[in-house]
């Protein structure tokens, strides 16, 4: 297995490493796949159990300037790593303003992506700062368990008003309980709400949109059955983990939606030009 990949242009540079911090938000190991033409962060979390899970695609060829690999062989050309996400940003982190930079595949006292950067300097001896990153190489027998999600079969889907505001709203609401109500309908219409004995808020969101492959009744990934369009589907979440995806976007989105998967599963998903992020958190009864 080889890998080595090098990123010249700043602005690929922080974008990649906000993706990355945006990942080590949302949890604290993952399992980075590599393969010719795509780099997938991904948390194979079990959410029947309770558990979130993530898929996050990056296209390397807008990212890197050089990539290449070769995988465990010619027919299965991938690699999958378990990592701390939390360590690869710390090390992106430190070199924002790098000449030049590349990550590869290394054997030291263990396996680890090697981040070395050419950082710019105003005498002719060049700097060169490195970083060893652990990581675990996952063996093939394992990697059906990190296979890309397909989208679920939900009651509604419909588009996000600015994370910023969803944060803001989250922020209030998780000081009056530890379980928040988030309903939809195919209508544009997107409630927040918080329910005690003590007290009931909820915040509305109207004209909201519903994304196209909510239009069919009978195709993959959509609505089961005809619904009224004003029939409000929801699910309970733990607002701790919605709270904690929201607090950790750097991704900066063009588009942002979220599925309602049968009062079982909120499915949210955040589309950038070259990244595609997609988080699951398990409802509550």
């Amino acid at each position: 297995m080889k890998f080595r990949g090098k990123i010249v242009d700043v602005a690929c540079l922080n974008h990649f490493t906000r993706v990355v911090t945006t990942i080590s938000k949302l949890t604290k190991t993952c399992v980075l796949r590599l393969n010719p033409d795509n780099l997938f962060f991904v948390l194979s979390g079990k959410v029947a159990n309770g558990g979130v899970s993530m898929w996050c695609e990056l296209s390397q060829a807008n990212f890197f300037d050089e990539y290449q690999m070769e995988g465990v062989s010619p027919e299965n050309n991938e690699i999958c790593l378990e990592l701390a996400p939390e360590n690869l940003s710390r090390a992106l982190k430190t070199i924002q303003n790098a000449k030049s930079v590349k990550v590869k595949l290394t054997k030291k006292h263990c396996p680890c992506l090697t981040v070395c950067a050419e950082l710019p300097t105003l005498s002719s001896i060049s700097r060169v700062v490195t970083h060893d990153v652990p990581v675990d190489v996952i063996p093939k027998r394992l990697w059906h368990e990190f296979k890309e999600p397909s989208v679920p079969d939900y009651d509604v889907s419909i588009y996000l008003p600015p994370l910023k505001t969803i944060k803001n709203v989250v922020d209030r609401m998780k000081n009056l309980s530890n379980f928040l109500v988030i309903e939809a309908n195919m209508n544009g219409e997107m409630n927040l709400k918080i329910e005690t004995d003590l007290v009931s808020v909820t915040t509305y969101f109207k004209d909201l949109g519903n994304p196209p492959w909510g239009d069919g009744a009978s195709q993959d990934g959509g609505p089961t059955q005809s619904r009224d369009p004003d029939s409000m589907a929801e699910a309970r979440v733990d607002v701790r983990k919605l709270q904690q995806f929201l607090v950790g976007q750097q991704v900066n989105p063009s588009k942002s939606m979220c599925n309602i998967v049968h009062q079982s599963v909120l499915h949210l998903i955040l589309l950038h030009e070259d990244v595609s992020l997609q988080y699951f958190i398990p409802a509550v009864a």
